[in-house]
């Protein structure tokens, strides 16, 4: 991808990345899904809605834990992620764990359908938050949680020794003005003031510092940043052919700052924030 080859973007970029690194990729989200997963407190037997589920998490360790009398059922907007999902559940033999292909702001779902909800990085590229998340609180019965897990500031490793280093030398806008920002709720109280407007009730809100770990090396990392990370594409298309050893140098040594062993260590500052319906 980018950071070995800045040819332009093709439409399948995103599933190009999950099938390349989704083993390394699962590891580094990890601890994300399990605090999220212990956060929303499933038990079993509830029906559980994961929207923006993409390769399956945190639905996957979900159906495991509500059991074959509860279900999981993931949402996402790409078939072709979810279908990535659904045979890692086959792979896990679970059989309460569906997909569907939906827009977070058109659920097609009956009102008061699941016991509980959850979110893993999506809340914040919905292009209209407040009417997706009253989409949500809509198909969850009453008294039911609808979990998120949304990316602190900015200023935090991960970002900072990748997509801040290529913005260092191309200069410009780093995330279009109106496009997806993956920092929309880094804010404190941010997220929360879009749930209680949405309808949620309840609500709760804390920032927490988590493992984000890589198991393998520095230019690895930064490749993963570059074909992953959506919402920098227009600025990484402008990086100048030229350009891109000296960024790639610069990156795998800022990078090699936190390698402990064989592993890349950032850590992570996670907002986890809930709502009853």
């Amino acid at each position: 991808m980018c950071a070995l080859n800045p040819a332009p973007w093709s439409s399948s970029f995103r599933l190009v990345a999950a099938e390349k690194w989704k083993t390394k990729s699962a590891v580094l989200g990890n601890a994300v899904t399990s605090a999220l997963v212990e956060y929303s407190r499933p038990l079993p037997d509830m029906r559980v809605l994961d929207l923006a589920s993409g390769t399956g998490e945190p639905g996957i360790s979900l159906a495991q834990r509500v059991g074959p009398r509860g279900s999981v059922t993931a949402v996402d907007q790409s078939s072709e992620l979810l279908d990535i999902a659904a045979e890692r559940a086959r792979n896990k033999k679970l059989s309460n764990f569906t997909i569907q292909q939906a827009d977070a702001h058109h659920l097609p779902f009956a009102d008061q359908s699941f016991d509980l909800a959850t979110c893993r990085f999506g809340v914040m590229f919905f292009n209209d938050a407040e009417r997706a998340l009253a989409e949500l609180c809509r198909v969850l019965k009453p008294g039911a949680r609808a979990c998120f897990a949304a990316w602190g500031p900015m200023e935090q490793p991960y970002w900072q020794t990748t997509m801040k280093i290529v913005h260092r030398h191309v200069g410009g806008a780093m995330l279009q003005s109106g496009g997806s920002n993956p920092f929309r709720f880094s804010a404190a109280g941010s997220l929360s003031e879009v749930l209680n407007a949405s309808g949620f009730h309840e609500v709760e809100e804390s920032t927490h510092s988590l493992p984000w770990t890589w198991p393998g090396d520095a230019e690895e990392v930064f490749e993963y940043a570059c074909a992953v990370s959506a919402p920098f594409r227009p600025m990484l298309e402008r990086v100048p052919a030229e350009e891109w050893p000296v960024i790639r140098a610069k990156a795998k040594a800022a990078i090699e700052r936190y390698r402990v062993g064989d592993e890349i260590r950032f850590g992570a500052d996670v907002v986890l924030a809930s709502g009853k319906a």
